[in-house]
């Protein structure tokens, strides 16, 4: 037999071999993979899915599945039940981040979804069973929200009521004044800031004051990044919930919307949580 016959043969004989699921193991070996995980970025109070714009486009150039649901802010219970609801629409692993109040969505929405395969925190709220986003923030020193401890409302909101199903509520929005310095320490310009005061979405006092439920970070991976200079929520406090997680945890000289100031950074812890917990 000349090669070429030898060549046509062997050819004929392997095809034959994978007809039959022969060569179906050694096929699936080397072509079989893990598929990047899902990330769903959940955004906090006073700004929206827009905010995860640097971080969603460093994913996606990166081969990452990205979607960012509008999270509608309106109580703990039903903005994390709106959550939960979504992320099972997602086929797969996912990898769950959140950004301020959205930590504390986060924290609830994933208890009990084995879907999701790790949290990350990006200067946001990592609550304990009974815990609340206000009372984290006034944990520690170091927050610009309210120069008046005893105020009702903290000094740098503005309550706008406005009547839902014949009940009166109240939204919160971060004054314009104020905006720059709670939500950027002064490291954008006053043109930028002014913008993203005027488009920013208000959150309900019920949102920040509702008690956590069993939270998930207990039973799921974590990793937390701590803005250094966050003058929203305390960098202490963002410390602390970060090491009572046990999560794998770093610091950046950012302020609160360490989103719009270091993407780059944000999205290198996220991929590290999906490279970390890949299976």
């Amino acid at each position: 037999m000349n090669r070429r016959s030898f060549s046509i043969a062997a050819a004929t004989v392997a095809a034959g071999f994978v007809a039959t699921g022969v060569l179906t193991q050694t096929a699936d070996a080397t072509t079989t993979h893990t598929p990047r995980p899902t990330v769903v970025l959940v955004h906090g109070a006073w700004s929206d899915s827009s905010s995860w714009q640097g971080v969603a486009k460093r994913l996606q150039n990166d081969g990452y599945p990205v979607v960012a649901p509008a999270v509608p802010l309106r109580g703990l219970s039903s903005d994390a039940a709106y959550l939960t609801d979504y992320l099972k629409t997602i086929n797969g692993p996912i990898v769950l981040v959140g950004h301020s109040y959205g930590g504390s969505v986060i924290t609830q929405a994933a208890t009990g979804n084995s879907h999701v395969t790790a949290l990350v925190y990006a200067a946001a709220f990592a609550p304990d069973k009974g815990e609340t986003a206000s009372g984290l923030t006034a944990k520690f020193p170091g927050s610009h929200i309210s120069d008046d401890a005893n105020a009702s409302i903290p000094t740098a909101l503005n309550p706008v009521p406005f009547t839902e199903n014949g009940t009166t509520n109240v939204d919160l929005y971060i004054k314009s004044d104020k905006f720059r310095d709670v939500f950027l320490s002064n490291r954008r310009s006053a043109r930028e800031a002014a913008v993203l005061a005027a488009t920013q979405r208000p959150v309900t006092p019920q949102a920040l004051g509702e008690p956590t439920g069993t939270p998930a970070w207990k039973t799921i991976p974590s990793w937390y990044l701590v803005a250094g200079n966050d003058h929203l929520i305390p960098a202490a406090t963002e410390r602390y919930m970060a090491q009572r997680a046990h999560a794998h945890t770093s610091e950046v000289n950012a302020p609160h919307d360490v989103l719009l100031t270091n993407p780059g950074t944000v999205t290198h812890v996220i991929e590290d949580a999906a490279h970390t917990t890949a299976h």
